[in-house]
């Protein structure tokens, strides 16, 4: 009789258990499988897990020893400085280049400069004929991207370049511009065409597929050297040609704010340190042909075994009796047990695995549980958010996951904005007399402050050229009031880059005014350029106006210039003071111009006595010329004041200026 109970309670034990059993495993897999399509589908997901990767590839990875086969020749600031002009890089200088490469016999060349427009006969002449002189391989950069090239340079670069030595040199990059993968090739004028890298390891025997594969980043090697060897290019010519014998040689561009693109190195480097030349990416990808090198990536059938071995620990863990606190701490020491893990065997040579799908595979699986039994379905909100919180910084998501289809969409479209062009006074001469690290350092600094203005007023960064800022006001989304976010912008820059330039110059370095155009007007938003490379950015004629707004200042002796169809939209709370009727060159019609005046300023009786004399310089009364000499008197710094002074001492009326330049 006892036999018999313990028989019929072991069956319902086992019963039970089995549906426990089929319950978990049937959550697991649920599970499982949700995270993984999650991560692959959902933007901010793959882009919080491409960032892990990333980290584990190029901060984490083991050391690899410095490639031996690829050698990278670069045109330096050094380089540069010994030449007569920076741009065109001289081709007498190439010619002699190439021609101290052939003596040592690499075993091909690959120079990544694009030869798209003459420069002198004789030079150009030397440069063709060391091309055609040497003996091993060459494949020079092509393109015929319209965005790159204009019709005139793409007929002077199919002249200039033989048809057997071109391969395009273009770049495959993500959303966010970050090179990802080798470039193919790609179809042309003139039939199909590989990529640089590809064509080069084509040159060494190496057949490669036609299909776009992940570009595979290597640490950096253990002695901390660069992961290739490189060498200015201007040293070439006295080194020992041991150095260059049986290699394949880039030639490229190494210099600080050009043809510097953006690489998973951002990931641990700040600055400029993550972007790396064109020339080193095609040199990433060359080497992974070389070498055969497998792509670590785990395999999505590894990954979803990965993804269903942490879902089922956390479902069981989820359905457990133990105290939600306890459950909590427990699987907060799983997870981190699991990302240490994961890294550990990827640096000792196993496959790289992704962290965030397995992770929210055990926080689904976790909480899952957790619900079908009815319980404590608000502290499972509140774990998931905690945990998932840690994995993607929020402002991060707020940018990506807001509105991701107006980010990648070809599409543009008319709306009225405001736009802001700043630029510094006189930066190319500091950039002629500073040190490159040092103008690089400063030059960082400065963006990165003008860039946080932007974006507190909620205006966003267009692009930078040079030292010069581009914001735009009112898109991608709406922004209401977005000339008045704009003014106050162009304010606090104003402020910030008066302070910045002082105390550079009590460095030493001559850092000139920050001179600002703000215009409100209607043109072209979206997304341009071709499908592997594009750009959010606005074109048209009220780009244009702002840009020569922020070149009156330079006349009028302000720092800020703004439209009057900006002014106009302003709220009654920002103060500005008339400056003059401009008539750009080119136009018919005057643009009123005004300056937006600081808060100390506005109420200063000094605005009051320029609007007196500004309101008789218009209306024409006799008295403007010793209106305008007592407010010299007054404020003799005023060089706005000191500008109409000197029209009105030359004989000139009223407000009214047409500029005869730009």
């Amino acid at each position: 009789m006892t036999s018999s109970i313990f028989a019929r309670l072991s069956w319902r034990w086992a019963g039970r258990a089995a549906k426990v059993l089929v319950a978990v495993l049937a959550i697991a897999a649920a599970c499982a499988l949700l995270a993984v399509s999650a991560v692959q589908h959902l933007s901010f997901l793959s882009n919080a897990n491409q960032y892990l990767v990333d980290l584990e590839v190029v901060g984490w990875s083991p050391p690899q020893p410095q490639d031996p086969d690829i050698v990278i020749v670069a045109i330096t600031e050094d380089t540069l400085a010994q030449l007569q002009y920076r741009e065109p890089v001289d081709r007498q200088f190439f010619a002699q280049l190439l021609t101290a490469l052939g003596e040592k016999s690499p075993r091909a060349i690959g120079i990544d400069y694009l030869f798209d427009q003459p420069t002198e006969p004789a030079k150009d002449e030397a440069l063709k004929h060391a091309i055609a002189g040497l003996k091993m391989p060459v494949r020079i950069a092509y393109t015929e991207t319209p965005s790159v090239v204009t019709p005139e340079q793409l007929a002077y670069l199919r002249n200039f370049v033989p048809a057997d030595k071109r391969a395009l040199v273009n770049l495959a990059t993500d959303q966010f511009d970050v090179a990802r993968w080798v470039f193919p090739g790609a179809k042309v004028q003139t039939g199909y065409m590989m990529g640089f890298s590809r064509a080069l390891a084509d040159t060494a025997g190496v057949k490669t597929s036609g299909e776009q594969v992940p570009i595979i980043w290597t640490g950096r090697p253990a002695n901390a050297d660069p992961a290739f060897k490189q060498y200015p290019a201007h040293a070439v010519p006295v080194l020992p040609a041991a150095w260059f014998k049986d290699k394949i040689v880039l030639i490229g561009s190494d210099v600080s704010l050009i043809d510097r693109h953006r690489t998973p190195f951002v990931t641990i480097h700040e600055g400029g340190e993550g972007m790396l030349p064109g020339v080193a990416i095609q040199a990433y990808a060359l080497a992974q042909m070389l070498h055969r090198r497998p792509d670590p990536a785990m395999s999505w059938q590894g990954e979803m075994a990965v993804a269903f071995a942490l879902a089922v620990l956390g479902a069981i863990l989820g359905l457990s009796s133990l105290p939600l606190w306890l459950r909590f701490g427990g699987g907060i020491i799983l997870v981190t047990a699991f990302w240490v893990g994961g890294v550990v065997l990827f640096q000792r040579g196993g496959p790289l695995m992704g962290l965030v799908a397995p992770t929210f595979s055990f926080a689904f699986a976790f909480f899952g549980m957790e619900a079908s039994s009815g319980s404590e379905a608000r502290a499972q909100r509140k774990f998931i958010h905690s945990v998932f919180s840690q994995h993607v910084a929020p402002e991060v998501v707020e940018q990506i996951i807001n509105n991701p289809a107006r980010m990648t969409s070809l599409e543009g479209e008319r709306r009225e904005m405001t736009f802001i062009f700043t630029d510094v006074a006189d930066f190319t001469t500091l950039s002629e007399s500073v040190d490159s690290k040092e103008l690089g350092r400063v030059l960082n600094a400065y963006l990165e402050v003008m860039t946080e203005l932007v974006q507190k007023h909620g205006g966003m960064v267009d692009k930078f050229i040079g030292d010069a800022v581009v914001a735009i006001f009112n898109a991608p989304i709406d922004l209401p009031g977005h000339a008045t976010w704009a003014v106050r912008c162009a304010l606090e820059m104003d402020r910030f880059a008066s302070r910045f330039s002082a105390e550079q110059r009590d460095r030493g370095l001559a850092f000139g005014i920050t001179r600002i155009g703000v215009h409100t007007g209607t043109a072209m938003v979206g997304n341009f350029g071709s499908r592997t490379r594009h750009s959010y950015t606005a074109s048209g004629d009220a780009v244009n106006t702002a840009a020569r707004l922020e070149g009156l200042n330079k006349y009028l002796g302000t720092h800020i210039s703004v439209s009057g169809s900006t002014r106009e939209q302003c709220s009654g709370e920002l103060a500005f003071r008339p400056v003059a009727s401009v008539v750009l060159k080119g136009k018919t019609s005057a643009i009123s111009v005004w300056e937006p005046l600081h808060q100390d300023a506005a109420e200063s009786p000094v605005i009051a006595g320029y609007r007196t004399a500004y309101e008789a310089l218009e209306n024409g009364p006799a008295d403007a010329l010793s209106l305008f000499e007592r407010l010299a008197q007054e404020n003799p710094g005023d060089a706005c004041v000191a500008f109409h002074l000197k029209r009105l001492r030359q004989g000139e009326t009223g407000v009214t200026v047409v500029m005869t330049e730009k």
